[in-house]
């Protein structure tokens, strides 16, 4: 069958011609790309040993060049470190901190000119892909800043010799598996990420891109997104978990959203230590300004601000069951103490807090209750939050300025200062708290203080306490109307606390002062707290501890006034034992004359029977 079209001699050679033509180009991209293939095998491992200045070395078992489509393909590519090079350098303290092993199965380049690689030698790609890849990172502290190497070129002088230049638009990682081995501290850890996606734009090597500090690793941006990231503590103490962590280079931009900090159950939690047993939950993080090349380096955590927004916090105290446990000091709960132990060199300019829930409990010894004090919808901000030397010896105080309501009541300002150097762990705390009932603190103060409100409300709590590890000085003023109270005792019998009838009508009549100032136009009573702390009590324990002192003590019912209502208490109680002892021997008495009279008419009978 004849076509139609080429019933013409001039068409039936064009047609000729143009198959001949085609068959001569497709036979040529066959060619080169067996030519080819070769060369870019070459130049890919002589690239990657030269910019690593032969620390790492590449392999892969086939790389295939398509010249029409301008794409290249690359399977199972492995880069490994050479350790007996590595090992030379740590000898010269050169050896980088982080060693990396990367296995790509494969590897695709997309719109790129062989032409432009052979002769000009730039290598420009549109796009790369990586399928499966598998990066395992070893983090060794071998220096803790940028050490003089005889070999101070930059990677573009290293490669200048292959390549002219190096520019990607776009580099995709996804569904990377992870795996980090930090060796810094005591014991290894290990962190693994499954749902990690990576995505670097206009990735450029030539000579003006060296000097570029607006890029991240020679890319205009790096983005980094963590999906259901979740792990325990070293300890294991705690679980944590964050639902979408996500890390921009050109933003210098940490968000982290729905993280969660759980603990093991109390029972087990608190056999293991002597620490607060912390939940925490956060809607938002937010890290600005983070120094991700300093940090991925040398682990020191720079940043302008940290803002954490909507969330709870709740902070329960360690009833300490063991008795060893309970004689440890616990001066390392103190915050100028912890930050020590995050073990990093950190520094934020500053820390803010937007909408945050603070709960603090604790089990009571004596009632055998759980009381907690609440602190809703906290905002504020912590300044110069910092373990770094240098910045310590410009500024050695943190700062911290908070707005609460307590209980979900009452308006409270606190500003706090921490000396971060001082070895007595120097601070202080004042602030100021407005109207509220007085009742809604018996969920703190029925369990902890045994002490019952009926009523009363308050007008004004003000406090300036300079203190450390050791003792609280400073004074409390509380100003309220109207307040009653029933004193309480706990009935172990029943599970629950009792009301001591006999004291609480004495306190109310003799002891507690109803008024401050007792009337119009009078001097309001203040105390002057001095609190000597026992080693055993974390921080939050001693805040509560010394203002609870002096809020009694404002209100008549001091220490000393407690002694001397317990003294009157038992002097009665064994009054009216003695009188119930009396009555008693009386009755006794009575009955012993009555039985005495009883036998002698019965004698007087049996006598007169006679």
């Amino acid at each position: 069958m004849k076509f139609a079209f080429l019933k013409h001699r001039w068409q039936r050679v064009t047609t000729r011609v143009l198959l001949i033509v085609v068959a001569g180009v497709l036979l040529a991209g066959f060619f080169i790309n067996l030519y080819w293939s070769p060369i870019l095998g070459r130049t890919v491992k002589s690239m990657v040993l030269n910019s690593s200045d032969s620390l790492y070395s590449v392999k892969f078992t086939d790389a295939d060049l398509h010249v029409f489509r301008k794409k290249i393909v690359m399977f199972n590519i492995d880069l490994e470190p050479n350790m007996a090079v590595y090992n030379a350098r740590k000898k010269l303290n050169t050896a980088p901190n982080n060693l990396y092993h990367l296995h790509i199965k494969k590897l695709v380049l997309t719109y790129i000119n062989p032409m432009q690689l052979y002769f000009n030698r730039k290598l420009d790609i549109d796009e790369i892909v990586l399928s499966a890849p598998e990066l395992n990172i070893s983090y060794q502290l071998n220096h803790t800043k940028d050490t003089t190497e005889k070999d101070t070129r930059t990677l573009y002088q290293r490669i200048s010799k292959t390549l002219s230049s190096i520019h990607v638009g776009h580099i995709g990682l996804n569904d990377v598996k992870f795996k980090y081995e930090d060796y810094s501290g005591n014991k290894v850890a290990i962190s693994e990420l499954k749902e990690l996606n990576i995505s670097a734009i206009d990735m450029l090597i030539d000579s003006a891109s060296m000097t570029d500090k607006s890029r991240f690793l020679y890319c205009s941006d790096v983005t980094t997104e963590i999906n259901n990231f979740s792990g325990k503590t070293l300890n294991g103490l705690y679980n944590f978990q964050t639902k979408h962590i996500k890390l921009s280079s050109r933003k210098a931009q940490l968000n982290a959203e729905d993280m969660t900090l759980t603990p093991v159950q109390p029972d087990v939690f608190f056999k293991k230590t002597h620490q607060e047993r912390f939940t925490v939950h956060i809607d938002s993080m937010e890290l600005n300004h983070f120094d991700l090349l300093t940090y991925h380096k040398y682990r020191r955590l720079n940043a302008s601000s940290l803002v954490l927004s909507k969330g709870t916090i709740a902070v329960y105290a360690n009833p300490n069951p063991n008795p060893e446990l309970a004689k440890k000091d616990r001066s390392a709960t103190f915050p100028n103490a912890g930050i020590y132990k995050l073990k990093t060199d950190m520094k934020i300019d500053s820390v803010l807090l937007r909408h945050i829930n603070v709960v603090y409990t604790e089990l009571n010894a004596k009632s055998h209750k759980l009381g907690s004090a609440y602190f809703n919808n906290t905002g504020g901000e912590v300044l110069n939050l910092t373990t770094n030397a240098e910045a310590l010896q410009k500024n050695k105080i943190c700062n911290i300025s908070l707005t609460s309501y307590f209980m979900n009541k009452g308006k409270l300002d606190v500003n706090m200062k921490f000396d971060l150097v001082d070895k007595n762990l120097a601070y202080s705390y004042s602030g100021h708290m407005g109207p509220m009932n007085l009742n809604v603190m018996n969920s703190a103060v029925m369990p902890l203080a045994m002490v019952k409100i009926n009523g009363g409300t308050l007008k004004s709590f003000d406090f300036d306490i300079h203190a450390d590890v050791n003792k609280s000085q400073g004074k409390v003023s509380v100003l309220y109307n109207d307040l009653k109270v029933t004193i309480l005792k706990p009935d172990t019998i029943e599970n629950k606390l009792k009301h001591m009838t006999i004291a609480s009508f004495f306190a109310n009549i003799f002891i507690i002062k109803h008024n401050n100032p007792d009337a119009d136009g009078a001097a309001p009573r203040t105390f002057m707290v001095n609190y000597l702390r026992p080693p055993e009590f974390p921080f939050f324990k001693t805040v509560w501890h010394t203002l609870l002192i002096g809020v009694r003590s404002c209100a008549g019912y001091g220490e000393q006034k407690e002694k001397e209502i317990k003294t009157q208490i038992a002097v009665r109680a064994t009054e009216k034992e003695e009188r119930k002892a009396k009555r008693v021997e009386r009755k006794q008495k009575r009955a012993e004359k009555r039985l005495q009279k009883e036998l002698k008419k019965q004698q007087q009978a049996a006598a007169a029977v006679e």
